[in-house]
């Protein structure tokens, strides 16, 4: 079954050993880097600022053939960079920890069509221990729910969606080892946990690419960036990378 199959069958899928060891040091060195440079603020604020518009090393990792060639497995041959950024789970020792409550991500972003795919880099590993992600196989073919306020239990997002949408006996947990990479779709309802473990960094990037085809809805949204193909400068602006 190819890639492409799979992910349209599951919703997601995972490839291992698409990153070299080196680049995936590199990548996990910057990343600790860019939370010392914040140190007022928790590794989610961080993960909040659209850092990738002036620094130039997310662009150097995302435009790796490799990278670029499972987002056209999906999406096609135009493409564009919508955001990038690390998720960084600190062990429960040296942080707060809360969940990611069940949730779609396209219920989030201001994109139409949503052609759209989340390209997950791990850079350490990803267990159940340090609270990988988790997802629910086959709910990519729902429709995109509204977000739901949540403050009845602690969760990082403070919302997530409906439980009665969710049969959480068919989660699967997305265990990575560096250098991994999973991919799933943006109506695809997913989690995870709260990083329970003494001793290890849960430390990933996220890439989110769009089809070139696919318009950005905010008009506050600064621009996207050319990954491959043809570039619809009449859907987006398209910025020099930095």
């Amino acid at each position: 079954m190819s890639l492409g199959d799979q992910y349209n069958r599951d919703g997601y899928v995972i490839v291992r050993n698409v990153v070299d060891a080196a680049r995936v040091a590199e990548a996990k060195q910057h990343a600790l880097d860019t939370l010392t440079r914040f140190p007022d603020e928790t590794p989610e604020q961080v993960h909040a600022r659209p850092l990738w518009f002036e620094d130039p090393f997310y662009h150097r990792f995302v435009n790796q053939p490799q990278l670029i060639d499972l987002a056209e497995a999906i999406l096609g041959s135009d493409l564009a960079l919508f955001a990038t950024g690390y998720i960084i789970k600190p062990p429960a020792a040296q942080a707060q920890q809360m969940a990611i409550l069940w949730h779609q991500d396209g219920s989030y972003w201001p994109l139409d069509p949503m052609e759209v795919c989340t390209i997950w880099v791990a850079l350490t590993p990803s267990t159940p221990a340090n609270g990988c992600m988790r997802v629910i196989p086959g709910t990519q073919h729902m429709c995109l729910h509204e977000v739901q306020t949540r403050t009845d239990v602690r969760n990082l997002l403070n919302s997530g969606i409906d439980n009665s949408l969710v049969d959480e006996s068919r989660a699967v947990d997305m265990e990575l080892q560096p250098g991994d990479v999973s991919i799933h779709h943006p109506n695809i309802i997913h989690g995870s946990n709260a990083n329970t473990s003494r001793d290890q960094w849960r430390i990933n990037l996220v890439i989110r690419v769009i089809s070139a085809h696919t318009r950005v809805t905010n008009p506050d949204w600064k621009g996207v960036f050319h990954l491959r193909g043809r570039r619809r400068e009449d859907l987006n602006t398209y910025l020099p990378t930095p």
